[in-house]
């Protein structure tokens, strides 16, 4: 498969599950970006054991990972409060409140719920993540009840 054909198939999925992952607009863009260098560079090594959205998804979910270790070891700076992005769109409220509440979900619940929002199979996320399907379609369930939870307190709020 052609990388320029990958990119434009994966881009908006990847970048939505980065999304999901890390809260952050533009870090998500910055992680997506890097995903598909990973991609780009790795392109000729990839072995179809796999199909290459499962091989994608993977890279993407690595790139998350050490994007977040990274932060985590990284000193907080705080810019000043006048500075604004003049060309970021607003999001709905209730899509910022969904990837809010995502963000507040444990790193594997993110992931998992990142990839059923994209449509990925529950097969296909087993292998992502690592877990026997059984236990995708239990977490997905317990993470939805979860979901439903918050978007209701905020509702009485």
């Amino acid at each position: 498969m052609e990388f320029e054909a990958i990119y434009n198939t994966y881009w908006q999925k990847i970048y939505r599950v980065c999304r999901g992952y890390v809260n952050d607009d533009d870090w998500a863009k910055d992680i997506a970006q890097d995903t598909f260098i990973t991609v780009w560079k790795n392109l000729h090594t990839f072995r179809q054991e796999s199909a290459v959205g499962t091989w994608i998804y993977r890279i993407a979910v690595n790139t998350c990972l050490r994007q977040i270790e990274r932060e985590k070891r990284l000193t907080k700076v705080s810019f000043p409060a006048q500075i604004q992005d003049v060309e970021t769109v607003p999001i709905d409220q209730k899509i910022a409140l969904l990837y809010q509440s995502i963000s507040e979900l444990a790193e594997l619940d993110r992931l998992i719920i990142s990839l059923e929002l994209e449509d990925i199979r529950q097969a296909e996320i087993a292998s992502i993540v690592g877990i026997s399907e059984a236990n995708v379609r239990v977490k997905i369930h317990r993470i939805k009840e979860k979901l439903t939870k918050k978007f209701k307190r905020y509702d009485r709020d």
